[in-house]
């Protein structure tokens, strides 16, 4: 089983980006769940997502405590929270950022696999506002492997079947950032 823990903060779009993920997941044929874990935060405030995802069955029913993979929605919450906490020794870490892998190792002070891309200008040349969670989707997918770059994009098409100039937007930036993963 892979886990996932999303960093963003409220307003981001952390627990739209684990749900279609878990989407995506399904569309490959593998079991997922997702789920959000906020309580009293409000817009700006650091809010964690989770998805699961397996080629059985998933049985468990709690928070993910020992991610495999981390994906950092917000650089800043890197000083503001331990997005670490937890992270299997051979965890990986995917952040929206204009630093490089070897600041963001410096930083955090641990030395895990980061893998860095600038989601923020991606989104903003596409899309035409910061979001980036769609975008951080093909990140994920092009770092891990676990989901195909495919299943992301028939995701995002059916999460944002109402509006398919958003959806198609998000697409495009989602595959730009698949491609410009560093």
């Amino acid at each position: 089983m892979k886990e996932i823990r999303w960093h963003g903060r409220g307003g981001q779009g952390a627990v739209t980006a684990a749900e279609v993920l878990a989407i995506a997941a399904f569309k490959d044929g593998k079991f997922s769940q997702a789920f959000p874990h906020f309580g009293v935060e409000r817009r700006g405030a650091p809010v964690m997502a989770f998805t699961r995802i397996d080629d059985k069955f998933i049985r468990l029913r709690e928070h993910v405590y020992n991610p495999d993979y981390v994906v950092v929605l917000d650089p800043t919450l890197i000083s503001a929270v331990d997005v670490t906490q937890g992270l299997k020794q051979d965890g990986m870490i995917i952040i929206n950022t204009t630093k490089s892998a070897d600041e963001i190792k410096q930083e955090i002070g641990k030395d895990y696999t980061v893998r860095v891309v600038d989601a923020t200008n991606i989104a903003l040349e596409i899309i035409g506002k910061p979001f980036v969670n769609m975008p951080m989707l093909g990140a994920f997918a092009k770092a891990t492997g676990v989901v195909s770059i495919n299943s992301v994009q028939e995701a995002i098409r059916e999460k944002f079947r109402e509006n398919k100039s958003v959806a198609e937007k998000n697409v495009e930036a989602t595959l730009k950032t698949y491609e410009s993963l560093k």
